[in-house]
């Protein structure tokens, strides 16, 4: 039974939009470039520092202070193409997986289990996000996602029903999949909106290259399991194919993964290569030209999600406590300034100033993909 929480559901509220503002935007990347390109430049001290003594002297106080009090299991909202402006959930501590997939954007796992527990504490992961709900504009979806995957909390049902009673936003569950053979999380899951698995591999081999899983699942169980849920499951189910160039781009292995999902009862198909910097450097995007060669493969709906530039539009800007909002959500997902502004509701400008400063008390660092920049957070949270 899901834990009873006090007060009204938290209805209120309306995600807000207006444009970005392209000067802003612009100033911010050529910050970024700036920063990336002078990397054995001479912090700044107290006294000398372009802003002051508040980014010099008082930037390392700062940002462990921003750590601290970062929240610990919601964060963002996350701008998202297919979900909107999503708030996310973190159910386990940070890389707690059943893959060590090579494209992660988070990094090699370093807990790689199938043991599901309650890593974190129902009551609290609930307490928080309605305290988020009450302070934030009202987001499109509440995803399940973060740091690792949400499957591997036992009381995952607990958690969809505790959402349920304080909010009627929609919640998705993004999940890599893999432990779909096991009646208990398909039933865990059944309270969701929306489930978003992932299929990455068409065959036993590139499975095992790409996603690296726990020795006790293989490419078969995984596979029944998905779908087995895809039949079970009343919600609205979107399939995610992560494309790798080099490794699963072949139409052999698309066919594979075609016949697979065609034997699941699925809304739609979604397309994907590598937007961020991956785990490990093998792992190499195709371009938008071939995922979309690559839909006509597929019997049902079929889309491309990859990112190819910012999304379009952004909300107004909300300058409280940006610094804890960036710290917590770079922590889970890498982001670009444009990122960060559209989805905390932040000028690029203001973001910027931020990033300066926690940059400088080691709290995030920038990074390359491509042509554009990102920023990671530096410390593991649990």
């Amino acid at each position: 039974m899901a834990p009873d929480l006090p007060g009204r559901k938290i209805d209120a509220g309306g995600a807000r939009r207006s444009s970005g503002g392209e000067e802003g935007e612009a100033a911010g990347r050529a910050r970024c470039e700036e920063g990336l390109a002078s990397p054995a430049k001479k912090k700044p001290t107290a006294g000398t520092s372009r802003r002051g003594a508040w980014v010099g002297g008082l930037s390392g106080a700062r940002s462990a202070d921003q750590q601290r009090n970062a929240p610990r299991y919601v964060y963002g909202p996350v701008p998202s193409r297919r979900l909107g402006r999503s708030l996310g959930v973190d159910l386990v501590p940070f890389k707690t997986c059943s893959y060590d997939c090579v494209y992660c954007q988070l990094g090699r796992t370093t807990n790689k289990t199938t043991d599901r527990r309650e890593y974190v504490p129902v009551d609290a992961v609930l307490a928080e996000l309605r305290g988020q709900l009450e302070r934030e504009p009202r987001p499109d979806f509440i995803a399940l996602a973060g740091s690792g995957e949400p499957t591997l909390h036992a009381r995952l049902g607990d958690v969809l029903g505790g959402i349920k009673a304080l909010t009627s936003v929609p919640v998705a569950v993004l999940t890599n999949g893999s432990l779909l053979w096991k009646p208990e999380v398909r039933g865990g899951m059944a309270g969701a909106d929306l489930v978003i698995p992932s299929l990455d591999a068409g065959g036993v081999s590139t499975f095992e290259r790409v996603n690296r899983p726990s020795a006790d699942i293989s490419f078969p169980k995984m596979a029944e399991g998905l779908v087995t849920f895809s039949h079970e499951f009343r919600g609205r189910l979107w399939l995610e194919v992560l494309i790798l160039s080099g490794i699963t781009d072949h139409r052999e292995e698309i066919e594979s993964i075609a016949r697979l999902a065609e034997r699941m009862r699925l809304d739609r198909v979604q397309l994907n290569t590598v937007s961020r910097p991956p785990a490990d450097p093998s792992a190499l995007s195709v371009t938008r030209n071939e995922l979309e060669a690559m839909k006509r493969l597929f019997s049902c709906p079929c889309e491309v999600i990859a990112e190819t530039g910012p999304l379009e539009g952004a909300p107004p800007p909300r300058s409280e406590n940006a610094a804890e909002r960036i710290v917590a959500l770079v922590n889970r997902r890498p982001c670009t300034v444009e990122g960060l502004a559209s989805g905390l509701d932040l000028r690029p400008n203001d973001v910027v100033k931020h990033l300066d400063v926690l940059s400088a008390g080691g709290a995030v660092r920038a990074v390359r993909r491509g042509g554009a920049v990102f920023y990671e957070g530096t410390a593991n949270r649990w």
